[in-house]
């Protein structure tokens, strides 16, 4: 076999061939277009020739007993469509190379012994269809990137330790069908807003995790869904007071052991078997519901397997609630008698208290001001306006480059790019190329090549981010600056990208209209504007002047956070740059490393160097 170089297809599922993969598959197959080892009894690794298998479109190696690491070099599959290596015991991370799979409709990695997160870069798989990573150990968050998953039809995450909330960047998923979230520990309130684009959502799990709050009343309408599982966490609300409707499809529901209260609704005729066990519902039960509904530990009147009275009494009094009693006479205490010495002192005692603590606060105020002024006089006296330095009088030697970030390795830097591939290319800048990078552990960034003929045009850009630390500016998370040919610069990546792209929306590929920006964002970025320039003009000394705000220089993050970028015009302002005291006073520092009068520190450039521009 190993002489069938030509070889298209290769099943072989379900046929027994105990041992291991020859590791010449990935080198003498390379005609290989399907290679299915489904239950086969495989042990041993996966060998990394197969990534050499340039034409393989699938490749399923589930139901066997594969050990080790999920090898990096499947990433180069570029044309491969199904990955399915399920029911393993494959250890370690998925490999954040992942992302490069461009053509990958389904990636099935479930029930093996994997660790670590989701690849951000996994967002950027927008042909796949099914992700299945459920009965692993993996953990954190979710990232937001998975609501770049345009045509996901099926989501299976259950069975792992992720944490935190359910973001509204899943409400992207219009085509998604089944969203399974079970055994977790996801926590936090959970949004309407989330599902009310979902209109193709059949099933949902999200039972065994720490979900809280109202339970979204949107959840109650879908017609579209068939299955409903939230057992074990705990929500809470009431079954919505609405009509039936006949056209919607009869549905399963499991609100089991969670908080939800009041009576029993219309609306539960919609389903063919509702759990409501272990909650606090009270009333009577209608004969219908009792048809469908599980109703053993509530607050119902006349019915078996109920909680105590005291339990359903304590719950609905701590939420000020009506309780029925279980149609019980309700023991009232005898009134409290009038005591009017008492009810002086009630009087009384909040008066002084709060007169005691205005007093107190003007104190810490006077105290504040007049250290705050001491400061700021002293410091007057020892800073001196510093002007923008020359490039030439800057060594590398200078910089804080402990406050830069972290150092990388050529090495790590082609990596991350995949070696400076064309498809990493972002734009060419005056300053050098930037690239779209995935470091090691998964992160998405940007890296700027510093070609040699402007290779000292870091150097300005490194002096502004050692003295200056605000969240308003592009974080550079890092350098590379022991290659004498080239310098580089690692920059967090904005996943929303500049405003420009966001506020001149176009028609997708697909002919469906883009979204565009509501006023309440456009709002919170003009303000996240307002507070860079002002830290700019009002908190550095000597205050500076950024000469090119534009769309294109405000970056949003996944958040639409504003980041400001395009740093390259950045100048030392011209004339009086002395404040007045008070003003100066009441307008204090915004970030922790900064001096008392703002950030004093010199930016670097001469005059034509502060108009070449810094990329970022």
């Amino acid at each position: 076999m190993a002489n069938f170089s030509s070889l298209g297809y290769f099943n072989a599922s379900r046929f027994s061939l105990p041992g291991s993969i020859p590791e010449w598959f990935g080198v003498r197959l390379s005609g290989l277009k399907v290679l299915d080892l489904r239950g086969c009894s495989i042990v041993g690794g996966i060998p990394n020739s197969l990534g050499n298998l340039s034409s393989l479109a699938v490749l399923d190696l589930s139901d066997n007993g594969l050990t080790g690491f999920v090898p990096e070099s499947l990433s180069r599959l570029e044309g491969l469509s199904v990955l399915d290596l399920s029911r393993n015991l494959l250890v370690g991370s998925v490999p954040a190379s992942f992302g490069f799979l461009r053509n990958l409709t389904l990636l099935d990695l479930s029930k093996n012994n994997l660790s670590g997160f989701i690849p951000p870069d996994i967002g950027f798989l927008t042909k796949l269809e099914v992700l299945n990573l459920s009965g692993n150990g993996m953990s954190s968050l979710v990232p937001s990137q998975l609501g770049g998953l345009s045509s996901l039809v099926d989501l299976d995450l259950s069975f792992n330790s992720f944490s935190g909330s359910l973001g509204l960047d899943l409400r992207v998923l219009r085509n998604v069908r089944r969203m399974v979230f079970g055994n977790n520990r996801f926590s936090g309130s959970l949004s309407g807003k989330l599902f009310a684009e979902l209109t193709q959502l059949q099933v949902i799990v999200l039972s065994h995790n720490d979900f809280s709050g109202e339970f979204p009343d949107i959840l109650w309408s879908m017609p579209s869904v068939r299955f409903l599982d939230v057992s074990e966490n705990m929500f809470t609300g009431t079954l919505p007071n609405s009509s039936w409707t006949a056209t919607a499809s009869p549905a399963v529901y499991n609100l089991s052991e969670n908080m939800f209260y009041g009576d029993l609704m219309d609306v539960m005729r919609r389903f063919s078997v509702i759990d409501l066990s272990n909650n606090y519902f009270k009333g009577k039960v209608s004969e219908c519901a009792r048809k469908s509904a599980i109703l053993y530990r509530n607050c119902f009147r006349g019915e078996s397997s109920q909680r105590s009275v005291a339990a359903c009494a304590s719950f609905y009094s701590k939420r000020r609630l009506p309780f029925d009693n279980f149609g019980l006479p309700v023991k009232r205490p005898p009134p409290p008698k009038f005591d009017e010495k008492s009810q002086r002192n009630t009087i009384i005692l909040p008066v002084v208290l709060g007169g005691l603590g205005l007093i107190a606060i003007v104190i810490i105020f006077l105290l504040l001001l007049i250290l705050c002024t001491c400061k700021r006089r002293i410091t007057n006296q020892r800073v001196t306006s510093v002007g923008p330095l020359a490039t030439d009088v800057i060594p590398k030697e200078s910089l804080q480059l402990l406050s830069l970030g972290k150092g990388f390795t050529y090495q790590q830097i082609l990596r991350a790019t995949r070696e400076f591939s064309d498809a990493n290319l972002i734009k060419h800048g005056r300053s050098g190329d930037l690239f779209l990078g995935v470091l090691e552990c998964g992160v998405c960034v940007v890296i700027k090549r510093i070609s040699s003929p402007v290779k000292d045009a870091y150097l300005p850009e490194l002096n502004f981010f050692s003295n200056v630390s605000h969240p308003r500016f592009v974080p550079l998370l890092g350098h590379c600056l022991n290659n004498e040919s080239e310098r580089f610069l690692i920059y967090k990546y904005m996943l929303k990208g500049d405003l420009s792209s966001s506020l001149y929306r176009t028609e997708s590929s697909d002919g469906a209209s883009l979204p565009s920006l509501d006023w309440i964002t456009r709002l919170k970025i003009a303000i996240g504007v307002a507070e860079a320039l002002s830290y700019l003009h009002h908190e550095c000394t000597p205050p500076l002047v950024h000469r090119d705000v534009r769309a294109s220089s405000i970056f949003l993050d996944d958040k639409f956070e504003v980041r400001l970028g395009s740093l390259n015009e950045v100048c030392a302002q011209e004339g009086n740059i002395h404040q007045s005291r008070i003003t100066r006073l009441l307008r204090l520092p915004q970030t922790s490393e900064q001096g008392p009068s703002g950030s004093e520190f010199p930016l670097a450039g001469t005059e034509e160097g502060r108009k070449r521009k810094l990329p970022v």
